[in-house]
């Protein structure tokens, strides 16, 4: 079971079965400071662990971070120092190093035969 507070990187990853809560980066287990958020989250994960049945699904939790959705506007900014982009199933490395151990190690199959 994965807990995740980004959609497009939890479906890339594909796991067997995961609970999703629209929140910003970094508050996949609620939000601070408010211990009754956090064990709600907690509590519906535990329950979607126990009562998942199809490989694959993603639950969406119902929690709200606020009111509206001013926080998206700042958290998808473009601008700054943050210009992360949605993820798909290309695999992404921060360094040709990483790149190179993972084609030694042979986990990039698909690279591997391009380049034979």
């Amino acid at each position: 079971m994965c807990m995740a507070s980004a959609l497009d990187i939890i479906q890339a990853g594909k796991p067997p079965r995961a609970t999703f809560v629209d929140y910003p980066l970094g508050h996949t287990a609620g939000k601070p400071f408010d211990p009754d958020d956090q064990l709600a989250i907690i509590r519906e994960g535990l329950i979607a662990l126990e009562t998942m049945r199809t490989a694959g699904r993603i639950h969406r939790l119902p929690n709200r971070w606020s009111a509206d959705e001013a926080w998206k506007q700042q958290a998808g900014a473009t601008t700054g120092a943050d210009t992360r982009r949605p993820r798909d199933e290309t695999p992404q490395f921060q360094t040709e190093t990483d790149r190179a151990a993972a084609i030694a190690a042979g986990t990039l199959v698909q690279e591997i035969r391009a380049k034979s």
